[in-house]
């Protein structure tokens, strides 16, 4: 394909290949992806960005099952992408960028395709030292723990951050964040397993399976609690993320199982608790750039790491269904779309 030696002045249209979603169906199983082409340019201020590798997660598989009401149909579905951008303002061409987004493949077209348009203020730089799977799996996980850490307050050095789910993507994610700004992490896991990510210190795991959470926090913490908790898994660890809070503690709530727990108020309040509510679906993918970009330092110095993307979680476009089947199983593979695959 070649480009108007200007591209300010005449937008390049591409042919592009995409995942569609046609409706929205009762249960994963009966997801069934189809593949159109589209024509794509874009407006004075987006970038068109030929997709190198796109994530998929489960907020695409809520979406594509009806539980986001405001999710249209059709759409391509994804939020996540790495690529590189073949059409844009003056010195974008040939940039290598990543992105995710609160509104991409939910409230209008996504990644899931071999191209995409986007707002030009809502990309990432993508550091050489990272493979395009990988930055197109940083998107939601690290948005969600950056974005609740920044609400929460990010932790100070002197402070302990406790992540209940720490072996989940966004348990990674914010374990990474908190120990790249000094601060301690005790994490939480179901059954009997060690801390799985990068970290930047040693992190201490309890299995909630065999032992009282808020009680091994108390002995770890020397009876005073967590300054944060970052509660990945919602109300299945409310409680005793509750009666792990030190005085002034925040809680960060991302996910729910029951919509309804029991609260008990006079602790609230006595502690001076805040919690704290995280929901990226609500973030532009300008907004989202942001956040990304204010991750960009520890990328950069090695103090935050990509996941590591497996093989046999790679799939075309083609297999879009058996991706969306995988992370509807809970994969704990970060799971890629490779248009060019």
């Amino acid at each position: 394909m070649s480009f108007a030696e200007k591209p300010d002045v005449r937008s390049a249209t591409v042919q592009a290949r995409c995942v569609r979603l046609l409706s929205k169906v009762a249960d994963a199983a009966l997801i069934a992806p189809a593949i159109e082409t589209h024509a794509l340019s874009r407006g004075e201020n987006d970038l068109l960005i030929e997709v190198k590798a796109a994530a998929v997660n489960p907020s695409d598989v809520k979406a594509a099952t009806g539980l986001m009401s405001y999710a249209v149909f059709p759409r391509t579905p994804g939020r996540d992408y790495a690529g590189v951008v073949i059409d844009g303002p003056q010195g974008w061409i040939g940039r290598e960028v990543f992105g995710s987004s609160g509104d991409l493949g939910i409230r209008r077209d996504g990644t899931h395709a071999t191209h995409l348009v986007v707002e030009a203020e809502a990309v990432v730089e993508k550091p050489k030292s990272i493979s395009w799977e990988e930055a197109a799996g940083i998107g939601v996980p690290f948005v969600t723990a950056m974005e609740g850490l920044r609400r929460a307050g990010i932790p100070k050095g002197d402070e302990t951050v406790l992540v209940m789910g720490v072996n989940g993507k966004v348990g990674q994610a914010a374990t990474q964040i908190a120990t790249w700004h000094g601060a301690r992490v005790i994490g939480v896991v179901r059954k009997s397993e060690p801390y799985e990510g990068h970290s930047n210190s040693h992190v201490e795991v309890i299995d909630a399976s065999a032992t009282d959470v808020a009680s091994r926090v108390r002995e770890l913490t020397g009876g005073e609690g967590a300054d944060i908790v970052f509660n990945t898994v919602g109300d299945p660890y409310f409680e005793a993320a509750h009666k792990s809070l030190a005085l002034r503690g925040r809680q960060i709530l991302i996910a729910a199982v029951d919509r309804i727990v029991q609260f008990n108020i006079l602790e609230f309040y006595r502690g001076q608790h805040t919690y704290v509510g995280i929901d990226t679906l609500g973030l532009s993918s300008v907004a989202t750039g942001a956040v990304l970009r204010e991750l960009g330092a520890g990328f950069a110095g090695g103090h935050l790491k990509p996941f590591p993307i497996k093989a046999n979680a790679v799939y075309p476009l083609e297999q879009a269904k058996a991706a969306f089947i995988a992370v509807a199983g809970s994969s704990r593979n970060r799971v890629i779309l490779r248009p060019s695959a």
